[in-house]
């Protein structure tokens, strides 16, 4: 059975047989099932997974909480595995953000997992998904009125955040719960109960405890298969949709800057209306707000939209963008009124720490960490355009993010000498408009990185270098 399952993390390029894994443990049957299941293969198979432990402690359950992380540590001892725990009043950071608990909880858990992984250098995080949490999410989905990407359920695998290279992935995924269980009560592996789960005041609890018992009794006894078979077609036909549809949206592009987005609206008209949703849902994530937000009567306004033949009218989708149609463009526009630093400010950038910069919609994330020879060749391949590993002993602190300078220069990474940051741009295609947006973070010595374009020369990774600056640019949440 792990063998089995280990042949469908390769398949789905879930990782390798040498990965490290950042694995997110409640405590629970699902989680210390994984856990287990992830060190079996390595004892069965042969594999080499470097296994870290992590536990968040959200303070809701107080002494139960504390119980159940005390239990998460005492395990990851027992198993010689390295394991991070840290508590938070995530009751507390619901009220300050004005969110539900259970949003809350999940901001708090995400955000955790990328500290621990920014730490320790790992770029992948485990979390405990199963078939039967599949079938549930895809219902849920169903019930609020989804459309055809929320039909296709939980993936496998997904980016930790927007344009980070940290990857999310759910390797019990084709379990079931009562697979799970078996395999706790054949191996004896023993587990925390988190007796919320028996409440029903959640939507969700109510799904898995009242509505799909109830469907599988008077309707269908297979109801899960159904809803996991209806989003794996979903899914088949999200992954078509979205290749077909990036490559339309970038030839329909007219002009683009942080806060406005123009199209070929007489383009984008002779389109299927299916890839005209597609379209308009692609227009509005761009800007990095939710498509959650996004509900079936907005996309339907937008396409009544591109298709009135008349010019200068406009509608209004959730968080204040505004959308126009003027001579054969459409304007996705965001509001102008809020209010934003100086393009040309410096700001200061915390080190280590987080830097929030409105104006760019973006955080700056920085954290330091030792290194040894052997880990070097693998960090100086690129994280990502929006992640940067550097020589911390060659940076030249402090550090701040400002516009680029006129005549300015700097010695891009790979490049046989110096350039000036407006012909490094120009070679790398980036329009005036955008241009003028670009944010450069600099040291006491000039530029170190043009953020999400290229590392100077001076600061990077060599055999010599022993301590590593992590550099982290992502977008801010709506």
């Amino acid at each position: 059975m792990i063998k089995s399952l280990a042949q469908e993390w390769l398949a789905q390029k879930l990782m390798t047989t040498d990965d490290g894994l950042v694995v997110g443990v409640s405590g629970g049957a699902d989680s210390m099932a994984m856990l287990h299941v992830l060190l079996t293969a390595n004892r069965t198979l042969d594999w080499n997974l470097k296994l870290h432990v992590a536990h968040l402690d959200h303070g809701l359950r107080g002494e139960e909480s504390r119980a159940d992380a005390a239990f998460v540590q005492a395990v990851a001892d027992g198993l010689d595995l390295p394991c991070t725990v840290e508590a938070e009043d995530v009751r507390a950071l619901a009220e300050s953000q004005g969110i539900g608990l259970e949003d809350a909880s999940r901001r708090a858990r995400y955000s955790f997992v990328h500290r621990v992984c920014l730490n320790t250098g790992i770029g992948k995080v485990a979390v405990a998904h199963h078939a039967d949490d599949n079938a549930e999410t895809i219902l849920h989905r169903v019930l609020r009125g989804t459309g055809l990407r929320g039909l296709a359920g939980i993936p496998y695998s997904r980016e930790l955040a927007g344009g980070s290279s940290i990857r999310l992935v759910r390797p019990l995924l084709s379990w079931t719960r009562a697979q799970i269980l078996e395999y706790l009560a054949d191996e004896g592996i023993a587990y925390r109960e988190d007796r919320t789960n028996a409440d029903n005041v959640h939507t969700r609890n109510r799904i898995r405890n009242v509505l799909i018992p109830e469907l599988e009794r008077d309707f269908n006894p297979q109801v899960r298969d159904a809803l996991l078979r209806l989003g794996e077609q979903a899914d088949w036909l999200v992954e078509f949709l979205g290749e077909t549809v990036q490559r339309t949206f970038e030839s329909l592009i007219i002009s683009r800057t942080d806060q406005v987005l123009t199209l070929n609206a007489e383009a984008l008209a002779r389109k299927s209306r299916i890839v005209q949703t597609e379209l308009i849902r692609l227009a509005y994530v761009s800007f990095r707000l939710s498509e959650q937000d996004l509900g079936f009567a907005n996309l339907v306004a937008a396409l009544e939209l591109v298709a009135d033949p008349n010019s200068g009218k406009q509608i209004m989708l959730p968080k204040g963008m505004i959308v126009e149609k003027r001579y054969g463009q459409i304007t996705f526009s965001l509001p102008s009124d809020e209010p934003r630093e100086s393009i040309a400010e410096e700001i200061a950038i915390h080190v280590p720490g987080r830097t929030i910069l409105p104006v760019r919609r973006i955080a700056i994330e920085c954290a330091i960490r030792s290194v040894g020879p052997t880990e070097i060749a693998c960090l100086r391949q690129s994280p990502g355009t929006m992640e940067e590993c550097v020589d911390c002993d060659a940076v030249r602190l402090p550090l701040v993010v400002r516009a680029r300078r006129s005549g300015e220069r700097f010695f891009p990474l790979g490049a046989p000498g110096s350039k000036k940051l407006s012909d490094f741009l120009t070679d790398q295609k980036v329009t005036p408009a955008e241009r003028k947006r670009v944010a450069v973070l600099c040291d006491h010595l000039g530029p170190i990185w043009v953020i999400g374009y290229r590392i100077d020369d001076r600061v990077k990774l060599t055999e010599l270098t022993r301590r590593v600056l992590h550099l982290r640019a992502t977008p801010l949440e709506p």
